[in-house]
């Protein structure tokens, strides 16, 4: 699967969840880095909208800022999570496309366990219908 990937600040986290992407196979392309939080939600829901990536990554410091504005590219479902569980629900119930981290809080287990659920969970497809409800 080929990953967008966007940060406003390079960290030890966002090393090591390109690090686990590409470990579990995947092509990550970084779109964006240390760029302003708008620009780098904006160019991984680009990337993730127009198919040049089949999801995305986006994080910030509270991962809030680039949540909403990838947000704002139609066709995006942005999931700001804070835990596994959640990265399953949104992928699950939600269709989401592209996981939101928060630089802050996260820590490398954490997100490791996110980024594994988001990115092994299925859309359910009982919810087909409501998903398609958000364009």
């Amino acid at each position: 699967m080929r990953v967008a990937f966007g940060t406003d600040e390079r960290t030890t986290l966002t090393d090591e969840v390109c690090r686990m992407l590409r470990d579990a196979g995947h092509e990550v392309v970084v779109v964006a880095e240390g760029d302003e939080w708008p620009d780098v939600g904006r160019r991984v829901g680009e990337a993730v909208a127009t198919g040049r990536a089949d999801r995305g990554v986006v994080a910030c410091w509270t991962g809030t800022g680039v949540s909403i504005a990838a947000n704002k590219v139609t066709g995006v479902r942005a999931a700001l999570c804070t835990d596994a569980e959640t990265a399953r629900g949104a992928r699950r119930w939600n269709d989401a496309n592209v996981l939101a981290l928060g630089l802050r809080l996260t820590s490398v287990p954490v997100a490791e366990e996110m980024v594994h659920a988001f990115f092994t969970t299925q859309p359910d497809d009982g919810e087909h219908d409501t998903i398609a409800k958000v364009p």
